[in-house]
């Protein structure tokens, strides 16, 4: 009854703050993409179920509890300190999978080719954290980006692709890549894997993310522990949406854990110290949104013509006006200029020069890491190894030139 009341509001209302007109558009939209074949991500979606916020952007979750990021910088104990890795990973997931927070309504905007986001964290407390994300590839659509904080000693170097698909009447979500936490201090790596996602529940809506059961995530440390972290979801007669448990052993030794949590990464979860019985904390999620600390950009003006609300600036005012015509031809210009400034590059023999990042042909630390824990390194599938280039961001300024074409900004 509850689930057939939930349709009728929905067909009334559309979904969520949907204008009501387009309801019908978006069922259509749905029944386009579960007969699609191939990968989502390239799939061009109506203006009105996307996000404002760019892919680009998205890697800013990582460092939006700067205490947290910075914590295992400063703990002695080796053990202690994957543990602190392991819960700083935990009060992240919920900001980066959790479609309904503010921020993450709709489909996020696919980046074009040397998009960038460029910011940082302040903090009375915690020093700087700078952060760079930039678009590295786009056959496939890869993101790289660095994340670091000098005053404490510690970086973050990612990267990866995604493959979107529909399957089984869910949006399947699959990132090939990885994150390295580095500790300078102790000179020590933390790879973190990714865990892979689906969207559940479209019908009735709206629907919600829930991870796949049977893909773990692990994190593996130079220092010689392991952590596994499974996942499941609400079935038919038992269990909780988005639940996971997770266990920190030292490597090769996962029958004899040191520390688990447990719960919920939209909700609480507990941390504890199995060989104590001992509750280190209860952290809750939810909550947690309250006390983020957002990120710090230039204004828009001064802006490079390719930092990220820069680039979608036209589009995303005409987002908050409501205005999807104006919106969709905002995005079209700047899809078409891309493809424009793609086959320009090929009849003169040219290929585009990332900014920050260079394509490297292996990483032994992550090859070794990572086949501790089965990661299958896939460089095909995201144009090879990236790594930050410290060369690159030594002479990096602002271009005056604006590949899209548009060096407009609209105030406000």
């Amino acid at each position: 009854m509850a689930a057939t009341t939930e349709v009728e509001r929905w067909n009334k209302e559309g979904p969520g703050d949907l204008p009501k007109g387009m309801r019908k558009e978006f069922l259509s939209f749905i029944k386009t993409i579960a007969t699609f074949k191939g990968d989502l991500s390239s799939f061009t979606a109506p203006p009105f179920i996307l996000s404002t916020t760019s892919i680009v952007e998205y890697p800013a979750y990582w460092v939006e509890q700067p205490s947290r990021f910075v914590a295992p910088a400063h703990e002695p104990d080796s053990a202690k300190r994957a543990l602190l890795v392991l819960t700083w990973f935990l009060s992240t997931v919920k900001q980066q999978y959790d479609h309904r927070a503010d921020r993450k309504k709709g489909k996020p905007l696919n980046p074009v080719l040397g998009e960038l986001f460029l910011g940082k964290f302040e903090s009375t407390t915690h020093g700087t954290t700078n952060f760079i994300s930039e678009q590295v590839c786009h056959h496939p659509p890869v993101t790289a980006y660095k994340i670091w904080n000098g005053d404490n000693g510690i970086s973050l170097l990612g990267y990866h692709a995604a493959k979107t698909f529909f399957e089984s009447r869910s949006i399947h979500l699959h990132k090939v890549g990885h994150v390295v936490l580095h500790l300078d201090e102790y000179n020590e790596d933390h790879l973190l894997t990714f865990p892979q996602i689906h969207l559940e529940g479209f019908l009735p809506p709206p629907p919600f993310p829930e991870f796949d059961a049977d893909k773990p995530a692990f994190i593996q440390s130079s220092s010689g522990y392991t952590t596994k972290i499974t996942f499941s979801g609400k079935g038919w007669l038992r269990g909780q949406r988005n639940s996971f448990f997770a266990t920190l052993y030292a490597e090769g030794r996962e029958s004899e854990p040191l520390y688990t949590a447990e719960g919920q990464w939209t909700g609480r979860f507990n941390v504890k110290d199995v060989r104590a019985n001992e509750l280190i904390e209860t952290y809750d999620a939810t909550t947690s949104m309250e006390r983020l600390t957002p990120v710090s950009v230039a204004p828009l003006e001064e802006q490079d013509p390719m930092e990220s609300r820069r680039l979608w600036n036209k589009f995303t005012t005409a987002m908050y006006k409501r205005d999807m015509g104006g919106a969709s031809a905002e995005k079209n210009r700047i899809e078409v200029r891309q493809r424009e400034l793609r086959k320009e590059e090929e009849r003169e023999g040219r290929t585009w020069e990332t900014r920050y990042f260079s394509n490297m042909p292996v990483d032994p630390q992550v090859e070794a890491l990572g086949s501790k824990v089965g990661l299958q390194i896939e460089p095909e599938l995201t144009g090879g190894f990236w790594k930050f280039d410290e060369e690159k961001y030594k002479h990096a300024g602002r271009r005056d030139d604006d590949p899209c074409g548009d060096e407009k900004v609209i105030p406000g």
